[in-house]
């Protein structure tokens, strides 16, 4: 499955926030999640883990959750960033 990090509308983030969080991510390697840099996002895909008999969106919501995790496992390890500054969603 595939996935955006942006900025979140609702934070109070800088403006290079996403660039912030890709100087950590970028040559990191994560068990099931892979990143890659596209403008002012950040791409994510997942492993296909998840059992096809489940519901579409709850296999997203799956992935989704990995994601974040590796988001707030980078932002707890980096005093600059705060995991609340982005948002992870489908990419569709």
């Amino acid at each position: 499955m595939n996935f955006s990090v942006t900025q979140h509308s609702g934070s109070k983030a800088p403006a290079d926030a996403v660039e912030l969080l890709w100087q950590r991510v970028d040559g990191r390697r994560f068990e099931d999640v892979r990143f890659i840099r596209r403008g002012t996002e950040i791409r994510a895909a997942t492993g296909e883990d998840a059992p096809v008999s489940m519901e579409s969106d709850e296999r997203s919501e799956i992935g989704r959750s990995k994601v974040l995790e590796c988001v707030r496992e980078i932002c707890e390890r980096a005093p600059e960033l705060k995991a609340d500054w982005f948002a992870v969603g489908p990419r569709r």
